[in-house]
């Protein structure tokens, strides 16, 4: 936080200048009135007392405009520091979310990272705007309003600071229990984020199954231990609070007696006994404001905890100190090399996997529904890396090679699409932001999507809900391929991009990949085998490991797998 907290030194400053002008204001209050006491109890009081009353309630005046001024720049410029700092805090946190690899995602809901993204952060302008500001400025007034007070009565003094120290073990014992119950607190807030957005995302299958009101329950009970969580840390300040008070209040309690005492015994003037009065509510002021920051403190730390645990997080992908920059275009040669890879602590899902891919040829990985195929293309942009072995672009490995640099040469048309909520020329430029709308409208015509676009009702600024959901399933799958398509990338990934669609659709859609591979080193993950005959080198995998391989013709002549496979669908289609 204080990295981020030096780039806003002038509001900072003006924040702490301003308060430093409060302390002053406030010490000169209590000052003027005690002037005022003994020049109108003076025993030659008379007409020119009147007019130093006068002037001294303009001087009191001008005091307290200063003082609003002062307020109003201490307030906004503390704030514009605070959620500036929050904003820098809040774009760090997503960029390190953006560099952590996909298996940190794995067992992890939205709706707790949001919550920690803009939640937590949130925490943190309490104590850039309020807590440590005040903490310095109340600490600088406690000094002041002593040191005042000493100048008057030493033994006055030292007897008003007598509940101070019970407030001190006060703070440290509030501590150590608030902290906690703000961290329960915003943790019962991440899970009631995640609920909700598993739900709203999943509104059609709830209506659709009749869970409204089981997910009704499901939520109310989130919320209710979110509020009791709450509660408790309410609970807890509120007990906090009036213990402090009526600590800071023994202090009055003893100025009243032995204040009295020292009056009647002529020792001590009234007028500064009045002052001291006032003095000591300055002083027990600053104390009350530091039980208010420990408070604000408590929460700030709570939330800061669940942010660095965030930020404490290594992507499983490192990208090396010496990576290379790939420059231009690749021509795609990719080989994989003994390659080995397991998810976390896991079984293997590949073993000593050998494949060669030449530049500009078409593979296809086939086999049984977990065995492993999209595991293999999901290694070629590394974001996974393998266990053993190794893959190669070009003949470099790819771990030596710059994250950013390697997924520029990588398309990938996947089987669920995900759109983003916008239009659809929005959607289609995500592929290359910089590019013409001649070459957006060709992508899309190369990808059978420009006839569908031109009939929204407003074309490609046609706004297409989240996730696409205004869209057919085939509508949706030709918008990803005109992605692709746009990005123009030397090597692709077709992760069975024509499953669930019609067989209409499945037509045009593998007409628009058929344009889309040309030129292009391809890893094709396909289910319906009849798409794939084409290919240059079609793999049969089964239980992590290459068990055939070579062309179609090639396949169905040695009566494996793969023409099993191939007959059975036969029959299907039949």
């Amino acid at each position: 936080m204080l990295r981020h907290v030096k780039h806003y030194k002038l509001p900072l400053a003006l924040t702490m200048l301003s308060m430093l002008a409060l302390v002053a204001i406030q010490l000169i209050g209590p000052w003027l009135i005690r002037a005022m006491i003994n020049a109108v109890t003076a025993p030659d009081a008379g007409p020119n007392t009147l007019d130093f009353v006068a002037r001294l309630a303009l001087l009191t005046l001008a005091v307290y405009i200063l003082r609003a001024l002062m307020q109003f720049v201490r307030s906004y410029s503390a704030h514009v520091a605070g959620w500036h700092v929050v904003a820098d805090i809040r774009h760090e946190v997503y960029r390190h979310l953006q560099r952590l690899s996909l298996r940190f995602y794995e067992d992890k809901q939205t709706g707790q990272l949001m919550s920690r993204v803009v939640n937590d952060s949130d925490l943190l302008e309490q104590l850039v705007s309020h807590a440590i500001p005040d903490v310095l400025v109340n600490v600088l007034m406690l000094i002041g309003v002593t040191a005042v007070l000493m100048s008057m009565s030493w033994q006055l003094a030292l007897l008003s600071m007598v509940p101070i120290p019970f407030i001190v073990l006060a703070m440290r014992g509030f501590a150590k229990y608030v902290r906690p119950a703000f961290r329960k607190r915003q943790v019962e807030l991440g899970e009631l984020n995640a609920a909700l957005n598993d739900n709203i995302s999943g509104i059609r299958e709830i209506q659709a199954f009749t869970r409204e009101g089981n997910e009704a329950d499901r939520i109310w009970g989130r919320i209710a231990r979110y509020r009791d969580s709450l509660l408790r840390a309410l609970r807890l300040m509120a007990v906090f609070h009036p213990a402090v008070e009526f600590t800071a209040a023994l202090g009055t309690v003893i100025l009243i007696y032995f204040g009295g005492k020292l009056v009647v015994g002529g020792t001590l003037p009234l007028a500064d006994l009045v002052a001291y009065f006032l003095y000591l509510e300055l002083l027990y002021q600053p104390v009350r404001a530091l039980s208010g920051v420990w408070e604000s403190i408590q929460q700030s730390l709570a939330g800061s905890d669940r942010i660095a645990e965030l930020l404490d997080q290594e992507p499983d992908v490192a990208e090396r100190d010496d990576a290379i920059k790939l420059s231009g275009r690749v021509e795609g040669a990719i080989c994989f090399d003994n390659v080995s890879f397991r998810y976390s602590a896991g079984e293997m899902v590949l073993e000593d996997v050998n494949l060669s891919v030449a530049p500009g040829s078409i593979v296809a990985l086939v086999g049984p529904t977990g065995v492993g195929k999209t595991t293999m293309s999901m290694l070629i942009p590394r974001f996974y890396d393998v266990t053993e072995g190794s893959i190669t672009l070009d003949g470099i490995d790819i771990r030596d090679l710059t994250l950013e640099s390697l997924r520029r040469q990588i398309s990938i048309v996947l089987q669920e699409v995900f759109l983003f909520h916008g239009t659809a020329r929005e959607n289609i430029l995500f592929g290359r932001p910089d590019a013409t709308d001649e070459e957006m409208i060709e992508a899309a015509k190369v990808s059978n999507a420009h006839e569908f676009i031109e009939k929204l009702p407003n074309g490609y600024e046609t706004m297409i809900g989240e996730r696409g959901v205004k869209l057919s399933g085939g509508q949706r799958q030709r918008l990803a391929i005109a992605r692709a398509v746009l990005r123009d990338a030397p090597i692709l990934i077709l992760d069975e991009a024509t499953s669930s669609v019609d067989t209409e659709t499945e037509s045009l859609i593998q007409q628009a990949l058929e344009r889309l591979m040309v030129g292009r080193t391809t890893v094709v993950i396909a289910h319906r085998l009849s798409t794939i005959r084409n290919a240059d080198q079609i793999v049969v995998l089964q239980e992590g490991r290459i068990l055939e391989q070579g062309t179609h013709e090639e396949l169905m002549d040695q009566e494996g797998l793969y023409q099993y496979l191939s007959q059975v669908q036969t029959q299907e289609q039949v």
